[in-house]
């Protein structure tokens, strides 16, 4: 961001922020009673999906391919889905492990384009070791997607018909959360046996074929963000295909699924605590500019007390006077969604604030450069977050709530409060998916699932992970003492080593096992890595 905020868990893609912009038989997978599930997994009746892969451009290092998979797993001989993948195979010298799955949060993120954008960040034994593939998620990017306009040109005129961030007033609540049911009534008109069938589980059924069409007998896995609950759902509908798996900066399965319960009174980010977690966060983003000179951070007031009150003082200003088409909201957005990225994220975000001080229209966040795959920028409008996270997660159904939702957020955690109750506002007339999993969470898995969590994570409240590790039957946490969201894309050395050794072998990290980062915000890069303290702990080799 400025991501999607229903892409508010991923990170590593910039785009302008704009509020709700992260199988067997349906009856199966509601109840939990997935056959599959028991760790034996018979023989699937759906084929395994041909790979037939080829470089993605010329002379890239990347291949792609095409997988067709089921719309209804219920009913596999209907409508086929295509699923676009992409592939880095291992660059060696070491022996190959495997095949690594990496699904990079969202809802919605494109896998074609993130893995590709980020493979550096991955541990360096991981690339060598293994190779790494990942896909757009069914009704997302370069796979069938779920697309509710004819033309970018509705889809342009549709998002300036609501307001930047979230609404502010009451005229701008109304056109709001009119925008947003036309959206459903559009999404409905277009496909609707799609958007049936974007749940996490049939993604995870995907996967599933997935790992097959590699020839994996177990799977390898890694998932950041909304990643966690693909992972989750994943280990409990296939526990006995489970050879490792890590699942960075998480989002707690019963928040997510609001225990099993459809009266949900909070939106699906207030039960994570994203209001909370970004409040946390900018308040460290505000004390440690404050602690800096203006050469590191150009938005520091000399102290973190009058930097904090000089943020204070901006936003109040832009309620009343914006700076061009920099709204109070619009900041607030930004402010949240660029505290993913500590390096170069904090700085940039110093930078706009300050010109914003200055009375200046900020330049727009840079976007990554353009990976080396067919469709670098694939149509990832907010419809297809929507799809997945508004069909799987209990949020109020009534649009009249909101605004009391929001002011009881703005008491506990400020404007980011106001930021993330609006995000999950779309969801109140949008349709349930038949398809989504409630639990249970703890079926015990072949081998141990690897849990990471960052103590300031603007999106992924850190007690996620630890609720994460408890509620799944067996897994490890790992703490990275640390800020931004996701320990993949806020490098630590410490924690690449674990999970690179957790990936390998199977070794996972002594129970209270804590990280720190590489480099701390607004400081000189340092030469040494991150610090652990405990020391490795066996949990049996990988098979």
């Amino acid at each position: 961001m400025p991501l999607h905020p229903l892409r508010g868990f991923t990170a590593g893609r910039r785009r302008h922020a704009a509020v709700l912009a992260a199988v067997l038989t349906c009856s199966t997978v509601l109840t939990g009673q997935d056959p599959a599930a028991a760790g034996g997994a018979p023989a699937p009746s759906v084929p395994a999906p041909q790979l037939d892969w080829k470089p993605c451009v010329q002379d890239s290092p990347f291949d792609c391919a095409t997988a067709k998979v089921p719309l209804d797993y219920g009913s596999p001989g209907g409508r086929a889905v295509e699923l676009a993948v992409v592939r880095r195979k291992a660059t060696g010298p070491g022996a190959r492990v495997g095949t690594l799955f990496f699904n990079p949060g969202g809802p919605g993120g494109p896998g074609t384009v993130q893995m590709p954008q980020n493979y550096e960040s991955f541990p360096r034994e991981v690339r060598e070791r293994f190779d790494i593939v990942s896909w757009d998620p069914r009704g997302i990017g370069s796979s069938t997607a779920v697309n509710c306009f004819a033309n970018p040109e509705e889809a342009a005129d549709w998002n300036g018909s609501k307001a930047a961030g979230f609404p502010v007033g009451e005229k701008e609540r109304t056109a709001f959360i009119a925008a947003y049911e036309d959206l459903v009534r559009r999404c409905e008109k277009r496909d609707p046996d799609l958007l049936r069938h974007v749940s996490t589980a049939e993604t995870a059924r995907d996967l599933d074929q997935l790992r097959r069409a590699v020839g994996e007998p177990q799977l390898n896995y890694l998932g950041i963000s909304y990643g966690t609950i693909l992972g989750a759902t994943y280990a409990n509908l296939f526990p006995g295909k489970v050879r490792a798996m890590v699942l960075d900066s998480n989002i707690a399965p019963r928040a997510w699924t609001n225990d099993a319960s459809e009266d949900a009174r909070r939106t699906t980010f207030l039960r994570v605590g994203s209001d909370l977690s970004a409040a946390a966060t900018l308040n460290q983003f505000l004390d440690l500019c404050g602690s800096a000179t203006t050469a590191r951070c150009a938005f520091s007031a000399g102290g973190p007390e009058a930097t904090r009150d000089k943020f204070d003082r901006l936003t109040r200003r832009l309620r009343e006077r914006p700076v061009g088409t920099w709204t109070y909201a619009r900041t607030v957005a930004d402010t949240v969604n660029s505290l993913y990225i500590v390096t170069p994220g904090w700085a940039d975000l110093a930078g706009r604030l300050e010109d914003l001080w200055q009375g200046r229209e900020p330049e727009p966040a840079p976007i990554p450069p353009a990976p080396p795959v067919p469709d670098p920028n694939p149509y990832l409008g907010e419809e297809q977050a929507a799809a997945v996270l508004c069909g799987d997660s209990p949020n109020p159904r009534d649009p009249g709530v909101f605004h009391a939702l929001e002011e009881a957020s703005a008491a506990r955690a400020g404007d980011a409060g106001r930021f993330w109750t609006w995000a999950a506002e779309g969801c109140t007339t949008w349709p349930v998916s038949p398809g989504r999993y409630s639990g249970p969470w703890d079926r015990p898995t072949a081998h141990p699932v690897l849990v990471v969590g960052t103590a300031y994570d603007p999106s992924t409240a850190y007690p996620n992970s630890p609720a994460m590790a408890e509620e799944l039957a067996n897994a490890r946490l790992l703490t990275n003492e640390g800020y931004g969201h996701t320990a993949l894309l806020n490098p630590s050395s410490c924690v690449q080593e674990h999970e690179s050794r957790y990936l390998v072998d199977g070794t996972l990290p002594a129970v209270g096992t804590t990280c720190r980062q590489d480099t701390p915000p607004f400081s000189a890069p340092k030469p040494t890595g991150g610090v652990a303290t405990g020391g490795g702990g066996t949990a049996g080799v990988v098979s």
